[in-house]
């Protein structure tokens, strides 16, 4: 008997919605990406219960007429694609034909659509899949789509979607994705009968971002406009480094003005901040890359969130010199180097300045020494003398060569991260290694402790003992600082605000998104409060509320202990060394930071006599 057979229409499009209908938001992705294809200049975005009792896009786009409204829900049928040689430069959104297809299979959907100048319009309903009704309907030109109880027809897939403050918090990042996608077109998200975003159309990215995220975050933002057109044209914005995020959850990235999770563009960006933002430590952006449709493939992921250029590291190339350029013109990193000088013009003075900067070694200083003879000659004089001896030497010597010096040997091999059970109390501070690091030693050999995840794994078990106690320490603020929440921020702000009341901080919702921090934790500076509280609405989203509580209490604990730790490139006085380690080894896990990195790397002294040759 023969096994293989043919599956079943219904069964098929219920296979492929598990490719394509993760959750409530990839239905909205699909049908706010048809409206945009479809040239509407105003979509409309309800929900009801997080998307899993209503979700209805509506759209004044051309419509469609009656045979093209019932053909739409069969599988691959699209007005997008025609032939093979359409795949390789996709100008649209949507183009796959298997996205209403997939939701019919698993909901029941009511669609209208009228074109410019019908008599009528047509209404299509389907449940699960099953084609109920066709007939005429009044509406103006346009689309509207009811998407009625999801997975109502598979109990499996439905007990997988999380709250609805989950559910809702992703459909509320999908319509400011394609908000800032498309600033022309005007976009009005309804939560439950409440209006959440109301977005008139813009005339510029810029405005779209004042619309959505207020005149605050554009302050703090820096204009990218780079690259090269035949490979990939980068603008938008990028955050100035003293806003820092510690996830990348800030960053809006589009390529062709579709929103995608591309790793590459996200290292790019990263890298463009190598020289100042510090690892684990992310910039805000919104960034869009354009490329030539032939040099970009959309069609390697059935969501289309993931994309793979023809020539990547060229793209990379781009976006991240475009993010050096923007930070150059804020005079953030140098500017690009000029062109090297020839070398017979180069004096002995500009050579000795072209050598690179070494790592700094700030060791504690010794008791003050005696004053010195006042025969001796002053600073002056010896200043002057040495000026005198280098202006005859750039003189008599001939234009130097660069002297090839041999490689030194890497101590990186015998370093290693140290265990609690090898630490002891007798651990003796020498000094800094760029103003970061702090070198000491113990009885095996010489310590490096990272100053600011030492700080922060302290005031970790600081911040979750008094939680624990129920025992808080705030600082009331004079004048109460208020920030506008993104729409995304706002959909989960009523749920974390009483959490980060345990931690000290008070907190007033005042009208629409905005809200007001009254006070906040004693050890935190004002300063950085908004950034933190910022970075907490975006990163401890929904999907980790719905954990159990305990971990969201140690998020909220690991964010307050890296805003109000230690920074790196600050100087500290020896008895500030000491302390911190004293209190180091005091806490539940001296080697850890409560985000996982190690905070003490040990080079023991047989390693050091090894590296010498002397065992």
């Amino acid at each position: 008997m023969s096994k293989i057979r043919v599956l079943a229409d219904h069964v098929a499009n219920q296979i492929a919605a598990g490719e394509v209908v993760e959750r409530p938001a990839s239905v909205a992705k699909e049908l706010v990406e048809n409206s945009i294809d479809a040239g509407a200049t105003r979509i409309t975005i309800e929900i009801e219960a997080g998307g899993r009792r209503l979700l209805k896009v509506s759209d004044d786009g051309e419509g469609m007429v009656r045979d093209d409204a019932i053909l739409a829900f069969e599988r691959h049928a699209t007005s997008k694609i025609r032939v093979t040689d359409d795949l390789a430069a996709i100008g649209t959104l949507g183009f796959r034909g298997e996205a209403l297809a997939s939701i019919a299979s698993v909901a029941r959907v009511e669609l209208t659509t009228c074109i410019e100048g019908a008599n009528a319009a047509t209404r299509v309903t389907i449940d699960g899949g099953r084609m109920r009704d066709v007939k005429d309907a009044a509406h103006p030109r346009g689309t509207t789509i009811a998407v009625r109880d999801l997975f109502f027809n598979i109990p499996a897939r439905r007990k997988f979607l999380r709250s609805e403050a989950t559910e809702t918090f992703h459909l509320t990042n999908l319509v400011t994705h394609y908000a800032l996608a498309h600033p022309e077109i005007a976009f009005t998200f309804v939560n439950n009968g409440r209006e959440v975003v109301r977005a008139a159309p813009a005339k510029d990215l810029r405005e779209r971002a004042f619309q959505i995220f207020g005149a605050e975050f554009l302050d703090n933002m820096l204009e990218v406009n780079g690259g090269e057109p035949q490979v990939a044209r980068v603008s938008g914005y990028v955050s100035a480094p003293r806003d820092r995020r510690t996830s990348r959850d800030s960053q809006y990235l589009f390529v062709n003005r579709r929103f995608v999770r591309d790793r590459m563009i996200g290292r790019s960006l990263s890298e463009g901040y190598r020289s100042i933002l510090p690892h684990g430590v992310y910039p805000a952006a919104l960034l869009f890359v354009e490329t030539p449709l032939e040099e970009v493939d959309v069609n390697v992921h059935p969501a289309k969130t993931e994309v793979r250029f023809r020539r990547q590291a060229a793209v990379a190339d781009a976006v991240r010199e475009a993010v050096k350029n923007a930070l150059a013109s804020a005079n953030y990193v140098p500017p690009p180097e000029p062109p090297r000088i020839p070398e017979p013009l180069m004096t002995a003075t500009a050579a000795m300045n072209s050598v690179s900067p070494q790592p700094r070694i700030d060791f504690v200083p010794p008791p003050p020494p005696a004053p010195r003879a006042p025969l001796e000659p002053s600073g002056d004089e010896i200043a002057r003398d040495i000026e005198l001896m280098l202006q005859s030497a750039v003189k008599s010597v001939p234009p130097p060569k660069s002297v090839a010096l041999p490689p030194l040997n890497s101590a990186e091999k015998f370093a290693r991260e140290v265990t609690p059970e090898s630490l002891s109390s007798n651990i003796r501070p020498l000094g800094q290694l760029d103003e970061s690091f702090i070198i000491a030693t113990d009885d095996e050999g010489l310590l490096l402790i990272d100053q600011h995840v030492a700080h922060e794994r302290i005031l970790f078990d600081k911040y979750r003992a008094l939680e624990s106690e129920r025992r808080t320490d705030s600082q009331q603020l004079l004048v109460p600082e208020t920030f506008d929440l993104t729409p995304a921020q706002a959909a989960v702000f009523d749920d974390l605000a009483p959490e980060l009341e345990n931690y000290g901080f008070e907190l007033m919702r005042l009208s629409g998104r905005t809200v007001a921090i009254r006070a906040t934790p004693a050890d935190l500076p004002g300063s950085e409060a908004r950034n933190m509280l910022a970075e907490l609405l975006e990163t401890v989203d929904a999907e980790k509320k719905s954990t159990a509580q305990e971990t969201l209490r140690d998020e909220i604990a690991a964010s307050l202990a890296c805003h109000a730790a230690i920074k790196v490139n600050m100087p500290l006085a020896p008895e500030k060394m000491r302390w911190l380690i004293d209190r180091l080894l005091q806490t539940s896990s001296p080697t850890t930071c409560p985000h996982g990195r190690p905070v003490i790397l040990r080079l023991k002294t047989k390693d050091i006599l090894k590296g010498f040759h002397r065992i």
